[in-house]
């Protein structure tokens, strides 16, 4: 325990004291974690291209006692950072996932800043609780790369970084406070290139075999196709530049596709579907096209004890309050952003749903929820109405509103997972019903 944390704990009895270990490791360490949280803003950094972010927050890390192993998984921008309290490794395993790539342009309109910097936070004030209650386990925080791009955790679980975890604990910024009881989508993301022949487009355009007009009809091909697949499948797509002048017919083009829907099944069936168009587009044009598969996931695996286990302790927990400055910034930035929230820009802890939701987006992490029971938190670091991958998301993620929900976020997940830990036979329910051999 720091001196800092003695000082404003004394007059505290001892149970209380412990009670308040969590909360208070938090509040006392405030300051350092909005500068980091601040820091790695104020760096944006693309996936697998976060060498300042993943080094200042793994050496946070390191500063409160935990132990580094860098490029995990063999990638540069990972790390692994553990604390046991023992010796030696000691059951339970207790994971944590950390997020901190930006998106081109947008820089941390995602949030991952505050997403990385509240995940080491809820490590060290766990680590501060097990250190006073003598609680045997192992923390480790996982810096996780290339989020944006559907890569990084894939990779590390495809290494089989998380095997040997007991749970697995992250979060995501949003616009309001629960437990994420949402089934994030399953998805491919793939590149289809063509190749054609070039020719000059007006003095002998007979000559050429254009990649562009492949990319163009399949792409039509696969707006056609929308009306042909379930409802929650979506298929969304963008050209990579091909730097050619309109003078020239193209001998190449690229796109880039996400496959997404809420089971894995669909996902492949429209996956297929899509590369047929590709095919036939190629076809139609005479050029031939490369399939390049870059990642792939399964939907979220939702596991009902972690949820519930974790709703509890955020129940617990009192949810952001808001100064008049940080309410009159999110009227001004609901008015500019034309943001749908009729004037309520913040609320408390939102019901637990009585089942999953399945929701339009994805995050590798979903790849783990196979491997080993994970829970995620969402917390409130944006007025509502806010949408992810915004300008307005990236305001409100560099300013005060974003940083309490990152700091209200690591108490939830601290907390949540010592209740894990301290509720008899828990973790092996969770495990049951991961499994599918128990019941809730």
């Amino acid at each position: 325990m720091t001196d800092n944390l003695k000082a404003r704990t004394t007059d505290i009895s001892t149970a209380e004291h412990t009670k308040n270990i969590i909360a208070n490791w938090i509040s006392s360490h405030e300051h350092e974690l909005i500068e980091t949280a601040d820091y790695i803003f104020h760096h944006p950094e693309l996936a697998y291209q976060e060498t300042l972010s993943s080094k200042y927050l793994a050496e946070y890390l390191a500063k409160h006692g935990f132990q580094l192993t860098y490029k995990t998984a063999g990638i540069d921008t990972a790390f692994t950072a553990v604390w046991t309290n023992g010796a030696e490794q000691q059951n339970p395993i207790l994971g944590f996932l950390a997020e901190y790539d930006a998106l081109a342009e947008l820089g941390h309109a995602c949030g991952h800043n505050l997403l990385g910097t509240a995940v080491a936070a809820a490590a060290c004030a766990l680590k501060a609780d097990m250190e006073a209650n003598r609680t045997p386990g192992t923390i480790r925080v996982y810096g996780c790369p290339a989020e944006e791009i559907m890569s990084g955790k894939i990779v590390m679980n495809d290494h089989g970084v998380f095997d040997d975890l007991d749970v697995a604990v992250t979060w995501h910024p949003f616009d309001r406070n629960r437990i994420s009881n949402d089934i994030w989508q399953s998805q491919d993301i793939k590149n289809y290139t063509f190749h054609g022949v070039s020719a000059h487009a007006s003095k002998s355009p007979e000559n050429g075999r254009s990649a562009l007009d492949a990319a163009e009809l399949m792409n039509i091909g696969v707006n056609y196709l929308r009306e042909h697949v379930p409802l929650d499948v979506r298929m969304h797509y963008a050209y990579i530049d091909n730097g050619l002048p309109a003078n020239v017919v193209p001998d190449f083009a690229k796109t880039n596709y996400f496959i997404r829907s809420s089971k894995r099944a669909r996902t492949e069936d429209a996956s297929k579907r899509v590369d047929d168009c590709a095919k036939g587009a190629a076809m139609m044009t005479g050029t031939t096209v490369d399939i390049e598969l870059l990642g792939s996931c399964k939907e979220m695996k939702v596991n009902r004890i972690l949820t519930e286990i974790y709703y509890e302790a955020m129940t617990k927990i009192p949810t952001p309050e808001y100064t008049q400055e940080e309410l009159n910034f999110a009227a001004k930035i609901t008015e500019e952003a034309r943001l749908v929230n009729s004037g309520t820009y913040f609320s408390g802890l939102e019901p637990l749903e009585d089942a999953p939701v399945p929701i339009s987006i994805g995050t590798d992490a979903s790849e783990v929820s196979h491997t080993v029971p994970l829970i995620t938190i969402s917390a409130a670091t944006m007025c509502k109405g806010t949408p992810l991958h915004h300008w307005a998301a990236a305001k409100q993620a560099g300013m005060s509103i974003g940083q309490k929900g990152m700091l209200y976020a690591a108490r939830c997940m601290a907390e949540g997972t010592k209740l894990l830990i301290e509720k008899p036979g828990s973790l092996q329910k969770a495990w049951d019903f991961h499994l599918g051999t128990g019941e809730i």
